[in-house]
């Protein structure tokens, strides 16, 4: 296919190191293993930024946070940044989201033609940090420890009713799109909240993980003074001294997490079934937006560089592209120039500023992928972080903290902070000279500060009075569906059918 239809299968808070090769053989994910039969498999894989919003934003553009402005879950994402949606548009895909991508901000399509769901988290600037009231918790939406506490079994929860509907409207408009009502070739994007905290998942998928010889973290709960400042600040964050974290909290955290990887795999069963009988070709991403620590070290959740927030499972099945694994660090950043790239897209006019680097070269063994650079300005943080994975090493820096640099290959799990150590010098000189190239920390510090002040001005304001929020509305086009007496029986009932009839 020159100009192949795509889907994207995009799930929240997705360990990437559950992800070596593929889903990790003890996890009861059939079809995403089938998926990874067939696809290019990206083993080390970061997120831009290891929360939602900036993490999605940057996903969707190809830019860093401190580009896109979208540092924080309530920070605008700009109307006039260029995503995979707008470029596929452009060149005459049908664009359409089904799901989660927590777009802060009036604009809420971002280059999709198509919405078929709300999302699940509001779209103001409510949940804006603010740098001047350091270590102050704002309950009400900050992450506590009371998922972990209050992890297990649910047969329906908020998080279940949105992901049942995403794939309802999702498996509907794959039906929709094999009936070829619209010619163009098309780009749906199916976005889902779990397997993201609270831990609560059904008994069906609960029961599988019975067994399971996973259900403690490797590296166990370092003490808080023994922690790195921004880990205690992490710590802080999530209310954790006001939480007595048993062990039994732990398994029940971790089964429930590990059994909303099989609900999801089910939904991408479904998926993957209708595009089987429809016969309609397709190329497929799987792709998270961050991790999720779970446990590891003591903490939960993301915000974190370490590998289990950071790094996150993607996998691309395509025409033309070979399945294999790729050992080389990539980014989420490079979705939306791959995308193009796999399409035939031009990006040629934001080409020059856009961070993202297509895949396709790396994939065909024709060029390297280079530093995937990280930052992280939002809850938990006082002054922006910033990463880069180069090889082996991982390198992180905060002007209030001390460097961090850790060996991947020798010390998977970053229990030894290489700064220091001469015999890694060279390579810490490097990174540090790459940072300082890339970065200045006191202007990023000072625009986010900017940012953060700007809005809560302007979300206190729009709290007074009458309130219009920016929430997407689904429009549901009742007269239009099913039969209306301004339509032909016979016509609906051979254009809704597939295959066709004689």
């Amino acid at each position: 296919m020159s100009r192949p239809n795509i889907l994207i299968l995009m799930v929240d808070q997705l360990n990437g190191t559950l992800f070596p090769n593929g889903p990790a053989d003890w996890l009861h994910a059939p079809n995403l293993k089938r998926l990874a039969t067939c696809s290019v498999r990206f083993a080390n894989c970061y997120t831009a930024s290891p929360l939602c919003a900036p993490g999605r934003a940057s996903f969707m553009s190809g830019e860093l946070p401190s580009v896109t402005g979208v540092y924080d879950n309530a920070a605008e994402f700009p109307s006039d940044l260029p995503t995979y949606a707008h470029h596929l548009r452009r060149a005459g895909y049908h664009t359409c989201l089904s799901g989660k991508m927590h777009f802060v901000g009036p604009d809420q399509m971002h280059g999709f033609e198509e919405r078929l769901t709300t999302d699940i988290y509001p779209a103001d600037f409510g949940w804006t940090p603010d740098y001047r009231k350091l270590g102050e918790r704002i309950d009400w939406w900050y992450h506590n420890m009371g998922s972990v506490t209050g992890a297990g079994i649910a047969e329906i929860s908020n998080q279940m009713e949105y992901d049942d509907e995403v794939a309802h409207c999702a498996t509907r408009k794959l039906y929709d799109l094999a009936r070829r009502q619209d010619p163009r070739p098309w780009c749906l994007t199916v976005s889902f909240t779990h397997p993201h905290d609270p831990y609560l998942a059904r008994r069906k998928f609960w029961d599988l993980y019975e067994d399971c010889g996973h259900l403690l973290p490797e590296v166990g709960a370092i003490p808080y003074e023994d922690q790195d400042p921004h880990s205690q600040r992490i710590f802080d964050a999530n209310d954790w001294r006001s939480f007595d974290i048993t062990e039994n909290h732990i398994r029940d955290a971790r089964r429930a997490y590990f059994a909303n990887i099989s609900y999801l795999d089910e939904k991408v069963g479904q998926f993957l079934d209708i595009l089987e009988a429809t016969h309609q070709e397709a190329a497929i991403l799987f792709v998270s937006d961050h991790g999720d620590m779970l446990g590891e070290r003591g903490l939960w959740f993301k915000m974190t560089f370490y590998e289990g927030s950071s790094r996150v499972p993607m996998m691309l099945a395509a025409p033309g592209l070979e399945p294999r694994r790729i050992d080389q660090p990539v980014s989420t950043i490079d979705v939306c120039p791959t995308l193009c790239d796999l399409a035939g897209v031009s990006m040629e006019e934001v080409a020059p500023w856009t961070e993202g680097k297509s895949l396709l070269p790396v994939v065909a063994e024709v060029a390297e992928r280079g530093a995937v650079p990280m930052e992280y300005a939002a809850e938990a943080s006082h002054a922006p972080l910033v990463g880069l994975r180069e090889g082996r090493y991982k390198y992180a820096r905060c002007a209030l903290d001390p460097e961090q640099l850790f060996d991947l290959e020798a010390d998977p799990h970053e229990r030894l902070n290489l700064v220091g150590d001469p015999a890694h010098a060279e390579a810490l000189s490097s990174l540090r000279a790459a940072a300082d190239a890339r970065w200045d920390l006191d202007r990023f510090d000072g625009d986010v500060r900017k940012s953060q002040a700007r809005r809560w001005v302007v979300y206190e304001a729009l709290r007074n009075g009458a309130y219009f929020p920016w929430d997407y509305q689904p429009l549901q086009k009742a007269s239009d569906r099913f039969m209306r007496n301004h339509m032909d029986l016979n016509e609906v009932e051979d254009r809704q059918r597939y295959p066709r009839g004689e």
